[in-house]
């Protein structure tokens, strides 16, 4: 069995009720309570105080009914309303528009009542209940318009005629910008709104992109070196009485992978606790291949490394993308195979590096196979860079990961080269 098998986990997912959190719809919702929560105070304080000393203003020279008590009153409530805009905007707004249509149909003066109505109707379309909006500016220019031009025999002040139909074009267009300017301002927060969620999706998908590339640099860095040292660790008890030399060796050999290692991890953890900042050591790239060869060789591994084609500088991402699927490919040599061979080939193909690595086969006896992470990492790595990864038996025999990975440069993608051929052997 070869390191093939990924567990995929499957959590259960529960879909919430229905009804879970709902409020009615009536109701509106406790979002955009204001500061800290709080009622609209002050703001509701200074427009009644607008609404009711620029109604008595207004009143002067409009031939209206007296603003007396009741009138106060309504415009009063017409204000007080809002005060639950932010928790109950669908309230707020059929609650003024009420009011104010109650207090038109008496008589009394036209004035800024109609801000009151403004405010309420801006606070439902900004908070997404438009059609309340709508249906309550409708009724009351509905009602208005009834009153001012059928009803206005039996509603005060006594003989009172029609209203002139300019009045009613004011009103109308009074409507449609009290509407256009909440839809305007409805928009624009949604696309505010939108655009930072997308800047916060952006910030978790980074955030996201790099715990996964560090998780993959843990598991190459301590997968390798795990399994050298296991595999010298037997080797030096197995020899401990035998050939204490040997075993003194396989110690040695312990120290300084699990040193290097070491060195990894903390290069890792240093650029996950200081997010941002440079890595203080260059990461590993294919000039380092013959390190992985040493460190397979003192596991019982015997590699060959063979390349072709033109060497030219490879990117960095490239570079260790390349490196660590060489280094996972051999550590599952070391694991997961019966061959104490293997064989590396690092093709330079111009605008991408193909790699391959054989072994003889067959696997381990015992062996149940891994965790499938290491696999997954290598096609993880090359699927970033837009390469792919194939790994399986090969037709005569053995196993054989093959890896292709694109090359970029600043200028694009090279193109294409054909040289000579050279092969090297460790």
């Amino acid at each position: 069995m070869r390191d093939q098998r990924a567990h995929q986990g499957a959590v259960p997912h529960r879909e919430p009720s229905p009804m879970a959190g709902r409020r009615p719809p009536w109701l509106g919702s406790n979002a955009g309570r204001g500061p800290g929560g709080r009622l609209p105070w002050l703001s509701t304080v200074v427009l009644a105080v607008i609404v009711l000393l620029g109604t008595n203003v207004a009143a002067h020279g409009q031939g209206r009914e007296p603003l007396g008590a009741v009138g106060r009153l309504l415009l009063v409530a017409a204000v007080a309303v809002l005060l639950v805009r932010h928790r109950h905007p669908v309230v707020a707004v059929g609650g003024t528009c009420a009011a104010t249509l109650v207090y038109l149909c008496l008589g009394y003066p036209y004035g800024p009542v109609f801000v009151a109505v403004a405010v309420g109707c801006f606070s439902a379309i900004v908070s997404g209940h438009r059609r309340a909006a709508w249906w309550s500016l409708g009724l009351l220019w509905a009602g208005h318009l009834l009153a001012a031009h059928w009803l206005y025999r039996w509603l005060p002040p006594d003989g009172d005629g029609p209203a002139p139909w300019g009045q009613e074009a004011f009103v109308s267009a009074w409507i449609v910008a009290i509407v256009a300017a909440a839809e305007l301002l409805r928009v624009r927060r949604e696309q505010w709104a939108a655009a930072r969620s997308e800047r916060e999706a952006a910030e978790r998908r980074r955030a996201d992109g790099e715990r996964l590339r560090m998780a993959r640099e843990l598991h190459d860095v301590l997968a390798h070196s795990i399994s050298v040292i296991n595999v010298q660790a037997g080797v030096g008890l197995a020899l401990l009485d035998s050939d204490p030399e040997q075993a003194r060796t396989a110690l040695t050999t312990i120290k300084s992978a699990s040193k290097e290692a070491l060195g990894e991890v903390r290069q890792v953890l240093e650029s996950l606790r200081t997010p941002g900042d440079a890595p203080r050591a260059p990461a590993p790239g294919l000039d380092r291949l013959p390190e992985l060869v040493e460190q397979a060789a003192a596991a019982g591994l015997a590699v060959t490394v063979g390349t072709s084609g033109v060497q030219e500088a490879i990117p960095p991402g490239a570079d260790l993308a390349a490196f660590r699927i060489v280094q996972e490919a051999l550590t599952n040599v070391v694991r997961h195979s019966g061959s104490r061979t293997a064989d590396v080939k690092v093709v330079y193909g111009g605008a991408r590096l193909l790699l391959l690595v054989d072994d003889e086969g067959p696997a381990a006896a015992g062996d149940a196979g891994g965790s499938g992470n290491g696999l997954v990492g290598m096609r993880e790595r090359a699927a970033a860079l837009g390469g792919t990864v194939d790994a399986g038996p090969r037709a005569g025999g053995g196993f054989r990961v093959a890896a292709e990975i694109p090359l970029f440069s600043g200028r694009g993608v090279s193109t294409p080269r054909t040289d000579a051929t050279t092969e090297g052997t460790t």
